[in-house]
């Protein structure tokens, strides 16, 4: 059977820079998840045309749009690269240079060409969920996330905060730190 290996992260995308090359549906897709998920993104887009809705929601966020064609000097300080133009072999080329730059690429809809997927995602207060069907099937990481959403509570954010205020309280050793919040949480999964 097969498996997700897949291993999970949750990036500080206020001290990354992003680049995303296409300025089209896609692109603005991308741009729109990434800064409800991390508002603070530092983002670049480069693209010879932008949406209207694009060019809005780039001033809502830290996000510089160039409207120019994908040159290989925009990777330039870039850590992490989504290529969305309508262009395969513009897709591949931006690819093949971030692969010789060691940087991270997602090439949209193309699962052989992404280091990464960005899946669907959850937030409540500092509880944050990341759904991933191993690149199988977006709409069911956004079927997923769309119910995550419905169970997982509001005051989930009230928990988290009330347990970090009572691990400041206990004493002892990480290992003795955790066997006591294991001890106190084991109440919120049993049925």
């Amino acid at each position: 059977m097969e498996r997700n290996n897949l291993y999970p992260i949750f990036l500080k995308t206020k001290s990354l820079n992003i680049l995303i090359v296409g300025g089209g549906y896609v692109a603005e897709e991308k741009l729109t998840f990434l800064l409800k998920s991390s508002p603070n993104a530092n983002v670049t887009m480069v693209s010879k045309m932008f949406r209207e809705d694009t060019v809005a929601l780039a001033k809502t966020g830290n996000v510089t749009l160039i409207e120019d064609k994908y040159k290989k000097k925009y990777l330039k300080g870039k850590h992490i690269v989504v290529a969305t133009t309508n262009k395969p072999k513009v897709n591949i080329k931006v690819h093949k240079h971030c692969r010789k730059r060691s940087l991270l690429v997602n090439v949209a809809d193309n699962p052989p060409y992404c280091d990464f997927y960005m899946g669907g995602i959850v937030t409540k207060g500092n509880v944050k969920v990341a759904i991933s069907t191993n690149g199988k099937s977006p709409t069911t990481a956004k079927r997923l996330r769309q119910f995550f959403e419905d169970v997982i509570p509001e005051n989930v954010d009230d928990l988290v905060q009330n347990l970090n205020e009572y691990r400041k309280t206990i004493k002892g050793d990480f290992e003795q730190k955790v066997e006591k919040l294991n001890e106190f949480t084991k109440g919120l999964i049993e049925k």
